[in-house]
């Protein structure tokens, strides 16, 4: 676990609303982060992160519900959190007009950073995204995962003491995603707090502690260990096998609960005992190629999944 000061506040939130018109975005959700800490945000598109995030930011007034940042109440002093937090977008809020160094010096000038320390800044930023060469280069040439650093080094020019990523490896690779936590985690350790959404569930175990939001509503929190141990009362078992939707099919056509994860089957099972020799032998009499059936520890998408059939 990370140097987070367990018992100091940055976000708080208590039954937090937003709705539009008729339909409502984010149902009565309660929030505590803590200084320092990874908090992750995670759920499908559509379940209510972003909304959630620019109620955070001061950029969208809830419906009802308080809720502080920082010490600033969300809807009466929106201003100062903007002043005081760091936000970066999916979108990543950079103009792909302006050179790499037109872009910072921009962001400079947006966030008041003190003359003395602008060079410093900027020249940390070139650094931890790998662009000191390319400082003259125009944006929007830039791959993918350098104009992710670098929007993450313009949310962080004046070094705020809590970060908000909304969807932040979204349409990056994974060796960009990877080195982006790398990052994120050298933050947390200097006393950053960062929230972050994703609806990638393998990034999960990159977080100190989680919320589950689904259909607008949080369905789980904890530590990625705590949500597998109170919500995964049943074995997990991985299934290598050809044609995989025909042992899926297979699977479920005997009551045996099935999803796909990349090239490989997860089936839930009461218990993996009992469960592997059924498996096998129903996949054997279906005339599919069966390689390997074993239990596995669940990943939080397994988790996940479970939840929303619970729901």
């Amino acid at each position: 676990m990370r140097n987070k000061e367990q018992n100091i506040t940055a976000v708080n939130v208590d039954k937090l609303t937003r709705t539009f018109g008729d339909f409502v975005a984010v149902d009565h959700i309660d929030l505590n982060v803590a200084k320092g800490e990874i908090f992750g945000f995670l759920g499908p598109n559509g379940a209510g992160k972003s909304t959630t995030i620019r109620m955070l930011c001061g950029l969208l007034l809830p419906t009802s519900g308080t809720g502080t940042v920082g010490g600033y109440d969300i809807i009466t002093r929106s201003e100062e959190i903007k002043q005081n937090i760091g936000y970066m977008s999916q979108k990543f809020s950079l103009y792909d007009d302006l050179t790499v160094e037109e872009n910072i010096n921009f962001y400079n000038g947006i966030y008041s950073v003190p003359e003395l320390n602008k060079v410093q800044r900027k020249e940390w930023i070139l650094g931890m995204a790998g662009l000191q060469d390319k400082r003259s280069t125009i944006t929007r040439t830039l791959p993918g995962g350098f104009k992710q650093r670098l929007a993450l080094g313009c949310a962080i020019l004046h070094e705020p003491s809590i970060l908000f990523l909304d969807e932040p490896t979204s349409g990056v690779d994974p060796i960009s995603r990877r080195n982006f936590w790398n990052v994120i985690h050298e933050m947390a350790k200097d006393g950053t707090t960062i929230f972050v959404t994703t609806h990638y569930m393998d990034e999960a175990d990159y977080c100190d502690r989680l919320a589950l939001i689904y259909r607008d509503r949080i369905i789980a929190e904890g530590t990625p260990n705590q949500l597998r141990k109170e919500f995964m009362s049943r074995d997990v078992l991985e299934i290598e096998a050809e044609p995989l939707v025909a042992a899926m099919e297979a699977l479920d056509e005997q009551g045996i609960e099935t999803a796909i994860f990349g090239s490989v089957l997860h089936a839930t099972v009461e218990n993996a005992k009992d469960a592997i020799p059924r498996i096998g032998k129903i996949l054997d009499e279906s005339r599919i190629a069966t390689s390997r059936i074993e239990k596995i520890v669940p990943s939080l998408e397994d988790v996940f999944v479970t939840l929303i059939e619970k729901s």
